[in-house]
């Protein structure tokens, strides 16, 4: 019986000491993050190494479609769109796979990321973008793939590929001045509307300067020339109701009904005829 129970101590303690085992990955994975301008940028990738191979030509054959790294295909992340090589490439994620050459490699930006290597039935209609890319001989081998994001500046940078002796860089420019300009132009013009909205809607949940709120609110309305935020015009009657003045908050009222109406939004319907019910106006 003691023998058995030492058997069984010594299988469980067999599949812990097995359970808890970490051996190295032999391409372990790495996350690359650069924000280029005003734009951010994401790589994820596996990074194999030569390990006395001979990659390109050997291990990776010229001219044939290589998942530009190791296990799960390479992903590169653009939070705005950008442009490669005088074309645009949307916003979004893409696998980034290539067909390496002596001199010239062609570089895929591809919609599908969820493939293991190379998908096993190629669809040209998730090709998002294709670019050439020449080949720089490195004066030294590098052991382990890398990818890069270099020569970095306001409104662009290389995407670049490093392994053995090989360099290959792909421009991409992304799009800072209009970004800029967007940004400058709101901030010099003053607060939006819905700004104007949000200060009034906090002033009035927390019972604060009435006349304050009447103010910004009354600044968002008039900033919405084609009257279609009935929940900016439904939250200036409620502040013209707690001001007193029942005139003004009927007059709001009913802007704001006839614009959900229009809309199709039954809730704002709803609240404002319940308002003007309880106003006389209805």
């Amino acid at each position: 019986m003691k023998k058995l129970f030492l058997v069984a101590c010594a299988a469980v303690l067999s599949l812990s000491m097995t359970a808890q085992m970490q051996t190295p990955q032999p391409s372990p994975s790495s996350k690359l993050k650069q924000e280029v301008g005003l734009t951010d940028v994401k790589v994820e990738y596996s990074r194999p190494s030569m390990k006395g191979r001979t990659i390109f030509g050997d291990l990776v054959p010229y001219d044939a479609l290589w998942r530009t790294g190791a296990n799960k295909n390479t992903t590169i992340t653009f939070s705005d769109d950008v442009t490669i090589d005088g074309k645009e490439l949307k916003a979004g994620s893409y696998a980034i796979y290539t067909k390496p050459g002596e001199a010239v490699w062609e570089v895929i930006f591809y919609a599908d990321t969820n493939n293991w290597g190379t998908p096993q039935e190629w669809d040209a209609s998730k090709v998002a973008l294709t670019t050439k890319a020449q080949v720089y001989e490195m004066p030294m081998p590098v052991e382990t793939f890398t990818i890069t994001i270099d020569d970095l500046h306001n409104n662009g940078a290389t995407l670049g590929m490093l392994w053995e002796k090989a360099y290959v860089g792909v421009k991409f420019e992304v799009p800072t001045l209009d970004k800029a300009q967007k940004s400058i132009e709101a901030v010099m013009s003053g607060p939006s509307a819905n700004q104007y909205y949000a200060a009034a809607s906090y002033y009035y949940d927390e019972g604060k300067d009435m006349d304050k709120a009447k103010e910004w609110i009354d600044k968002a309305v008039a900033m919405d020339e084609e009257g279609r935020m009935f929940w900016v015009m439904r939250k200036q009657s409620l502040i013209h109701a707690k001001l007193g003045d029942t005139k003004a908050a009927i007059e709001a009222a009913k802007k704001s009904l006839a614009s959900a109406e229009k809309a199709g939004n039954a809730d704002y319907v709803k609240l404002n005829k319940d308002s003007l019910k309880e106003w006389g106006a209805l």
